[in-house]
């Protein structure tokens, strides 16, 4: 409210007196705190607020990240970089943050107290963007060993990460010993019962939640975090994120549901054991809903908190019977691998999560949350389900996006507000999430990414902004917008083109193969360029930022070797080849136009021969070219080249102008 000749913002937090700061910021001062590019121009004088405003949330959770996220964005964060995320956070009302930095600090502690040498120690903790796959109990060790120093500078960032987190008000989510052991305990404790665990290309080892070992080891462990960062209520434990448990045996499962919350509550008797239920959605088959109400059933409802990881798409809480009674919180994954693109389903969240609140079969919904894998390029999707965190009643999406597109810019403006209707219609319709050509593996014989949306409408978006951006202020808000989806409508023509390379290779025509090759590659180049006027956007930041936390050249050159191979071959491969692609500045003109180039050489070949090639030598070839480049060390801008939007606008005018988009829908 206005008081006094001032405004004044009350609430029983930190956190909730940010969001009515938030609101304040947006629903008067027309400004947008964004991860993505924010618009913070205060109006000379501030506006009053008459009558008083007094909001509530419903959600008395508002979860925030997933481990995946401490892989594919976080890995290299420093303190200045967490206090920005930490602010935004709180701004956005998120009061139950996962916080598992420096968790390699206690697991080294914990391992010498098990009588393990340095060189275990080293071999049992991974490189930096692999930890939280570690902590999941999905792998050990790969893209290891760590600096000498990481696990004490990474101890002390973590302490000024929760100590700020709790100065807000926030409830962090600390660490819960899993099960998960270090293989060279199997030897030092031949006579405790081990089991083996398996996921993807990596195996690993679970203590039988019944062996005395467990439930010492599991007091270490949380004596261990609790001398470093403290207690929270709060503690996450994935025993088989991905996994196939050892046994389907309801009694196991239930024995094994009691040995992970005895080890928190031994610690913590106050410990609420903060679950992703991803196990039940990944490994649907083997869980059964007996199998589920065993595991769950092991634990007091009020000593739970089940996470839904993906309701904007394939709830679970509607097929578990709501998780057995157990509170949880309405989730969205929003991000896989950290991947770019546009995309989340407005309508369909704001529609879905009001629904099951008001569905009594949803039991004990307790709040909603982001378990996004990146921080994700869509802030949009964000600043919506937030703020339906302190409504009662669904949000009416289009008038909702006409005021977002005014705070985001500063003021109302046609243009911008016909770009974001447009938006809402061809990518916040649903996640389109699937891979953009450019970033697949090259082939010749099928097509990949062609038909995810309308260009048509996109590209009229695109021009949309830009017309915006000749009268509105700019804005770092206007100016990654303008990137964004500029960049979203280069990546579809380019899926169209390689659609055409396909059709031409199919009939054997070399001259067209030979033109839409030529156009494909272009639009990789001219991509990378237009994202390379962006600090979002840039391979050599990542690697930059990787590099710093290395004191020898050895050390720096195995942090850049996991920074690159977590983004093209991530392990041996070739099952999660790719998994986190992106459309950065480096990535596209440095690795994937050189895969694309070296098929279409070999394609152009064999047109031109008539005899087919030996693919399985041109693969293996290729797999040793992306193996040396993971491993090598060309560098790459760490700053951006250009201006946004007289580049975009170039862009713009090559792809757009005449066709209005309509030939990248094809």
């Amino acid at each position: 409210e206005s008081a006094g000749g001032k405004v004044v913002v009350r609430g029983n937090s930190g956190v909730s007196m940010a969001v009515g700061l938030n609101w304040y910021l947006r629903h008067r001062c027309r400004c947008n705190v964004s991860l993505c590019g924010s618009n913070v121009n205060l109006p000379r004088e501030l506006p009053e607020v008459r009558p008083a405003v007094r909001k509530t949330a419903w959600a008395k959770q508002r979860y925030f990240l997933n481990y995946c996220c401490f892989g594919y964005s976080l890995p290299w964060y420093d303190w200045d970089q967490w206090q920005q995320l930490i602010d935004w956070m709180a701004l956005s009302g998120v009061n139950m943050p996962l916080s598992v930095t420096g968790q390699e600090a206690v697991w080294e502690a914990v391992c010498r107290r098990l009588g393990m040498s340095d060189e275990e120690i080293s071999r049992f903790l991974a490189g930096p963007p692999y930890l939280p796959f570690q902590w999941m109990g999905c792998l050990d060790g790969w893209g290891g060993p760590l600096p000498k120093t990481w696990n004490a500078r990474h101890e002390a960032l973590g302490r000024q990460i929760l100590a700020r987190q709790r100065e807000l008000g926030m409830t962090p989510v600390l660490q819960g010993f899993t099960g998960h052991v270090p293989a060279a305990l199997v030897k030092k404790f031949p006579d405790s019962k081990f089991h083996t665990i398996r996921w993807i290309e990596w195996q690993t080892h679970l203590l039988d939640p019944l062996d005395p070992l467990f439930a010492k080891v599991a007091a270490m462990w949380m004596r261990e975090q609790r001398e470093r960062f403290g207690a929270s209520r709060f503690y996450a434990a994935d025993t088989f994120i991905e996994m196939t448990p050892p046994s389907g045996d309801l009694k196991y499962l239930g024995d094994l549901g009691r040995a992970i919350y005895g080890g928190m509550s031994a610690s913590d008797p106050q410990a609420v054991w903060v679950l992703q239920t991803w196990i039940f959605l990944n490994q649907r088959a083997y869980w059964t809903q007996p199998r589920i109400e065993a595991f769950l059933g092991s634990v007091a409802n009020e000593r739970m908190i089940c996470l839904d990881l993906s309701c904007e798409n394939r709830p679970q809480w509607s097929r578990t019977r709501a998780f057995c009674g157990k509170p949880w919180l309405w989730c969205n994954i929003q991000n896989y691998g950290n991947v770019v693109g546009l995309g989340g389903g407005l309508r369909k969240i704001a529609a879905d999560l009001f629904a099951a609140r008001k569905d009594p079969n949803a039991a004990a919904l307790a709040g909603l949350g982001f378990v996004n894998e990146g921080l994700d390029y869509n802030p949009v999707v964000f600043d919506l389900m937030y703020e339906m965190a302190w409504m009662d009643a669904p949000p009416d999406v289009d008038e909702w996006i006409a005021d977002y597109a005014a705070c985001r810019y500063g003021r109302d403006d046609p243009d911008a507000q016909a770009a974001w209707k447009l938006l809402l219609d061809a990518a916040y319709d649903g996640p389109h999430r699937g891979r953009p050509a450019a970033n697949s593996a090259p082939t010749v014989r099928r097509a990949h990414g062609a038909g995810r949306y309308d260009n048509r409408k996109l590209a009229d978006a695109w021009g949309r902004l830009l017309a915006a951006a000749e009268k509105l202020p700019r804005t770092d808000a206007l100016d990654f917008d303008v990137v964004n989806v500029g960049r979203q409508v280069l990546v579809s023509h380019a899926d169209a083109a390689q659609a055409d390379i396909v059709r031409a290779f199919a009939a054997r025509d070399a001259n067209a193969f030979a033109a839409a090759g030529e156009r494909f590659l272009r639009l990789i180049d001219d991509t990378d360029r237009l994202v390379a006027t962006r600090p979002e956007f840039l391979l050599g930041r990542w690697i930059a930022d990787a590099r710093r936390w290395g004191d020898t050249q050895p050390e720096r050159d195995r942090l850049e070797w996991n920074a690159r191979r977590v983004l093209t071959l991530w392990g041996e491969g070739p099952a999660i080849d790719d998994y986190a692609n992106k459309d950065w500045s480096g990535l596209l003109g440095g690795y994937y136009r050189t895969r694309w180039q070296m098929q279409l050489d070999q394609a152009a070949a064999e047109l031109k021969s008539g005899r087919e090639t030996d693919e399985p030598a041109f693969q293996k070839r290729l797999r040793q070219w992306m193996a040396d480049w993971s491993a090598g060390r060309q560098s790459f801008p760490s700053e951006p080249t250009g201006d946004p939007v007289p580049t975009a606008r170039q862009m713009y005018q090559r792809y757009c102008k005449q066709s209005s988009g309509a030939d990248g829908g094809k």
